[in-house]
């Protein structure tokens, strides 16, 4: 994959084309959920208890989850009361609007701070793309010029260091790694030393991806935090949390587990492109409100994207 340019535009530089293309990689969302939507609530059905049951499932199909669906149609059938909403295009209309309320509380980017070096926690289970998504942020730095340091955190499996290192070469970035089954916090104390030798801007921590039920596991990355805690007090600066977004509501659970073990600063969600699941970012916005720094919609290096409110939003309830 070949490095692409990286930019931080705001919606009004936006390129007009680029919704399309995001619409684009979310065709399976753009397939069951916003067509559904559309034949819905865009046509000329009445505002009776039918209507409302196939609104209420078509958000739980999209994993938008019981509590998130409720809180959505509580807040629309009450202004359906109050006779504020007259017909289903307006209860369209007010469902994109309570959409991008709800989304815009955990639309906010990541601020790379001045310290050196701005330590990067990634954690998540196996399988959900973290490897891939700090090789795809690693780019995205340089790209912003910032020198950029891995450390192979992950030394449960050989496969992962080994991963990691070839991901290194490709991006020209030095990594820090030692032998399969070395202590992985040993690993991120030579890291730090080895960043703040080099002057390096960011240090990017792999970590390992047991099933984060595993008490091992989370005393591991317990263990990391302290470390690097002990070179700066402030940091992890972030810990990114990845999650594969066709895990659904489990993913819920996930971040419940590695927020209490190591206090998650972030989310990047993954493999959205190959999900009609895309709900889950919903879910996460209402329960627990973190940020959701970057979303992925493909295999390019450059389809992670920082996660945008709006245009998330206009991407499974466009305009009509």
């Amino acid at each position: 994959m070949s490095p692409s340019r990286s930019s931080n535009l705001t919606e009004s530089s936006r390129p007009a084309g680029l919704v399309g293309r995001f619409r684009e990689k979310l065709a399976a969302t753009q397939q069951r959920f916003t067509r559904g939507m559309a034949d819905l609530l865009l046509g000329q059905r009445t505002l009776d208890e039918g209507l409302f049951e196939e609104l209420e499932a078509l958000l739980l199909s999209a994993d938008v989850g019981v509590d998130t669906t409720q809180l959505l149609l509580r807040g629309i059938t009450d202004q359906v009361s109050r006779r504020q909403l007259n017909d289903s295009r307006a209860v369209y209309q007010a469902l994109r609007q309570s959409l991008l309320s709800m989304m815009e509380s955990c639309s906010r980017p990541l601020v790379i701070t001045p310290v050196k070096p701005f330590v990067m926690l990634v954690v998540g289970v196996n399988g959900v793309g973290k490897t891939t998504t700090i090789a795809k942020l690693a780019q995205r730095f340089k790209n912003a010029g910032h020198s950029v340091m891995l450390a192979a955190a992950d030394t449960f499996r050989a496969a992962a260091i080994e991963q990691l290192k070839t991901w290194a070469q490709q991006l020209d970035v030095p990594v820090i790694a030692q032998h399969t089954g070395a202590d992985a916090a040993a690993v991120v104390h030579d890291a730090l030393n080895a960043a703040v030798a080099r002057g390096s801007d960011i240090l990017i921590v792999d970590t390992a991806g047991r099933q984060h039920t595993q008490a091992g596991l989370m005393d591991e990355l317990k263990k990391i935090k302290r470390v690097t805690n002990k070179s700066d007090t402030g940091a992890p600066h972030e810990v990114l949390l990845v999650l594969d977004a066709g895990t659904g509501q489990n993913a819920l659970s996930q971040l419940a587990h590695f927020n209490d073990a190591v206090g998650v600063t972030g989310l990047a969600v993954t493999k959205l492109d190959g999900t009609a699941k895309a709900g889950i970012l919903i879910a996460m916005a209402r329960n627990p409100g973190l940020p959701i720094r970057y979303i992925g919609v493909g295999e390019g290096m450059d389809d992670l994207r920082e996660f945008n409110a709006g245009e998330f939003v206009d991407t499974i309830l466009p305009a009509p």
